[in-house]
């Protein structure tokens, strides 16, 4: 099934008089978020739980489309967390370096898979599109949403142009907890540790999420070097980096940099740590 969606607002990030909670509440932006659908709907995307227990709804989406690797390897990993309900919303295709762009008219979604196999929604438009997609479907909203696992950093400024970035900001910005996650090139790029990373903070934050008391005053962004040498030390929760100077270089990550203080995120990343930062709404 092929549905046409049509988006209203013309920026990711634009406040109006509407603006969404940032706080506990759920409530998003009347007209930023809000979608209308011609005489079909998008298909909904299959989710599964385990039984017994309060189960936690997670939406994931991506900026390097629904068939993308990390994304395979991040639903994979949810899916195994227990009383856990994935739902698949993404770009049909690779989106990177959108930011946080929204398209001005309609967009078409319809039935797709991940690499796994897994069932999702791809949505022909931007990452942001496919989370205000998502969002606009009648039924629960989710608990989280996590972005991911992107092919490559988003460190320092290059957060701005970030289309994984951009899918966590369009979430937050409707008040829901959103969680980017980013692993840095390799050959292969390391997707089962930034997989990792992201599931741990699902478990981490799991009871906040539930109970819906989690402040929503920014997005999360998680970058994780893939390691040729050691492995990565751990996670530095640290400030966004003002440049982006030498962050392409391969990180080290041997017993040697462990002792590394970093300062910002691409200080912790090229020193083998798993950089943790907190951005604004807008950016």
């Amino acid at each position: 099934m092929v549905a046409t969606v049509a988006l209203l607002g013309t920026a990711c990030g634009a406040k109006d008089d509407a603006s969404p909670t940032t706080t506990t509440g759920r409530t998003a932006t009347t007209e930023a978020r809000q979608t209308t659908t011609s005489t079909t709907e998008p298909e909904a995307a299959t989710t599964t739980a385990a039984p017994g227990g309060q189960v936690l709804r997670v939406l994931v989406t991506n900026d390097d489309g629904v068939q993308a690797p990390g994304i395979a390897v991040l639903v994979d990993a949810l899916r195994a967390l227990p009383n856990t309900q994935v739902t698949v919303v993404a770009p049909s295709q690779n989106r990177s370096g959108s930011g946080g762009k929204v398209t001005d008219g309609s967009v078409s979604a319809s039935g797709a898979t991940t690499l796994g196999g897994y069932p999702a929604t791809a949505v022909d438009g931007f990452p942001a599109d496919a989370v205000a997609v998502a969002l606009g479907e009648n039924g629960p909203q989710p608990d989280v949403v996590v972005s991911g696992v992107n092919d490559g950093a988003n460190l320092g400024p290059l957060t701005a142009i970030s289309g994984t970035v951009g899918a966590a900001r369009a979430a937050a910005q409707a008040g829901i907890p959103a969680l980017a996650v980013s692993q840095g090139k390799g050959s292969p790029a390391d997707f089962a540790n930034g997989a990792r990373l992201a599931v741990l903070w699902v478990e981490q934050h799991r009871e906040q999420l539930l109970a819906r008391d989690m402040d929503v005053i920014g997005v999360v962004n998680l970058n994780v070097p893939t390691c040729t040498n050691g492995t990565v030390h751990g996670v530095k929760e640290v400030p966004p980096a003002e440049t982006v100077a030498g962050y392409d270089a391969a990180p080290d990550c041997s017993a040697a940099t462990e002792s590394v203080d970093p300062t910002d995120d691409v200080q912790a990343y090229l020193n083998g740590w798993a950089s943790q930062t907190e951005l604004p709404l807008d950016g």
